[in-house]
């Protein structure tokens, strides 16, 4: 009794927190999950020439085609986030943003390294929930005509999102046995299951933001290392890799876990 009254009393302050927030989250939400390609980007700018020395060198590939893929890579960045800021084609902006996400996959061979792997997962995650939020404003046109059901293609797109995303706290995971690296793993692990399977999807979202925030502005403070050292560089990748899922969470709080979720069945039971 005593669990179900406080499992009640926390549902009932995400749904508040929702009430109070719904008119700027989904902004919030965008903001925070682009947020990691507007750094890259800039990145792109200001680091031109290093990173087409490091793409000629690695590749051989000569420096035209190395300054062509730095400018694709700025470009498509930059110009994905302005579109999706703006809701202007944000599905063109989408799928823009997962071609630069499989452009820097195969150009820095993330695919061999599973984390990195698994983050670039998990920032395709955020770009379909995305895609399903503008599916979405897009059927808000069309108010009267009937669903397409359960299975529509908003609902997978949410299911996979959900599910993509939770890839990202699987990369924090500590394998050691500390109290707290114990604690760290087992509320984390059943946080990401419950969003995965959509099972009190905004209430263990948003416990997964608060969890997320805590851990990135402790371990990832970039801005306490000076420039020069190359810590600060993965630290400030980090940082904004956690912050752009941190983004997708909000999204998956504002829009719910769609129709391919245990909340949706429960409402059928």
């Amino acid at each position: 009794m005593v669990h179900g009254d406080l499992m009640s009393q926390a549902e009932d302050v995400a749904d508040q927190f929702l009430r109070v927030t719904k008119h700027y989250l989904p902004h919030v939400a965008r903001l925070c999950l682009v947020s990691t390609f507007l750094e890259d980007g800039i990145r792109m700018w200001f680091q031109w020439t290093e990173q087409s020395e490091y793409i000629d060198s690695t590749w051989s590939c000569g420096r035209f085609l190395a300054t062509i893929f730095v400018l694709l890579n700025l470009l498509g960045q930059l110009g994905g986030c302005v579109l999706i800021l703006s809701r202007n084609f944000v599905q063109y902006a989408c799928f823009g943003l997962f071609g630069v996400i499989a452009l820097q996959t195969v150009a820095y061979s993330i695919l061999w390294d599973l984390k990195f792997l698994m983050r670039s997962l998990a920032l395709g995650g955020g770009l379909l929930l995305l895609l399903a939020e503008s599916r979405e404003e897009a059927r808000s046109v069309f108010a009267g005509v009937p669903s397409l059901g359960q299975s529509s293609p908003k609902h997978l797109l949410q299911l996979g999102g959900r599910v993509l995303l939770v890839l990202m706290f699987m990369t924090l995971l500590h394998l050691d046995l500390s109290l707290f690296s114990v604690l760290h793993n087992l509320v984390g692990t059943a946080l990401v299951v419950l969003v995965a399977v959509g099972l009190k999807t905004k209430l263990a979202a948003l416990t997964l933001v608060a969890w997320l925030l805590c851990i990135n502005f402790y371990f990832n403070a970039f801005w306490t290392v000076a420039a020069y050292k190359p810590i600060h560089d993965f630290l400030k990748y980090d940082f904004f890799q956690t912050t752009s899922v941190i983004g997708g969470l909000l999204l998956v709080v504002a829009l719910g876990p769609g129709g391919v979720s245990m909340d949706e069945k429960k409402k059928e039971w």
